[in-house]
């Protein structure tokens, strides 16, 4: 439930479209449902904007399932990251209007229609081999009511790739940069842009890029004025928090 159904409900109860027992067993799951492998957070949309979302990862099938059938039946639009096809297909037989966006791995049910601002979110990659992530961070970010622009393949190796897109890059009020080996391209693009960048670190190198440490490190340590970082291939991380900016009014 998010502020605008809770206020709905109210003037109805005011307005006597509603009664008080109506109310009382609309709002009886309100704070969380308690699911015994897990407590659900009905009440986290209505604090953040955002319903909870599902971190797959670690969880049983079975887990899966039961979260997503818990959230649908309060009317919540809900999705999974880190979800392999296996709990896909799981939640698709007792939810059939699920989607699953495979290279992101993620699945989603839409319940309501989100507004979506005129404003973009740019996600851009140093490689290909980046994309994974890149499309974990967009589709966390369209799923929440973004525009999306893809900037894919535009890394350091061919810096002319990036500089004819720097147009489009601009005109999108934030900007996720996802590279790995040296991760040199966050502080590239944060040095050409005058909006806040995003940057995410992956586990993609050889050796010495120990697994997205040093794509990490050289983003922490960036030169460039307005680069903030998220976690090794947190792509999530990255698309929820451009969202939350690309959505402040």
């Amino acid at each position: 439930m998010n502020k605008k159904e809770l206020e709905k409900l109210l003037k109805e109860v005011k307005s006597g479209k509603k009664s008080v027992d109506e109310a009382v067993d609309a709002l009886k799951y309100f704070p969380y449902s308690d699911i015994g492998f897990a407590r659900i957070d009905h009440h986290r949309e209505l604090r953040t904007g955002y319903p909870e979302i599902i971190y797959c990862a670690g969880k049983t099938v079975e887990q899966v399932v039961g979260i997503f059938k818990i959230m649908s039946e309060r009317e919540n639009s809900v999705f999974g990251t880190r979800a392999s096809e296996e709990m896909y297909k799981a939640v698709k037989k007792i939810l059939p209007e699920v989607k699953y966006y495979k290279e992101a791995r993620i699945v989603s049910l839409r319940k309501k229609a989100t507004e979506v601002p005129d404003s973009k979110i740019a996600i851009i990659t140093a490689g290909t081999s980046d994309i994974p992530v890149a499309e974990e961070a967009a589709v966390t970010a369209e799923l929440l009511g973004n525009n999306v622009v893809r900037i894919y393949d535009a890394g350091v190796a061919g810096i002319h790739r990036l500089v004819d897109k720097l147009p489009e890059i601009r005109s999108c009020r934030v900007v996720v940069v996802i590279a790995g080996m040296e991760g040199a391209l966050a502080s590239v693009v944060g040095g050409l842009v005058d909006k806040p960048v995003i940057a995410v670190p992956t586990s993609i190198g050889y050796g010495a890029n120990f697994g997205g440490v040093s794509a990490l490190l050289a983003m922490l340590t960036s030169c460039s004025s307005g680069v903030t970082v998220v976690n090794i291939d947190n792509g999530f991380g990255a698309g929820f928090s451009a969202s939350m900016i690309n959505r402040m009014k």
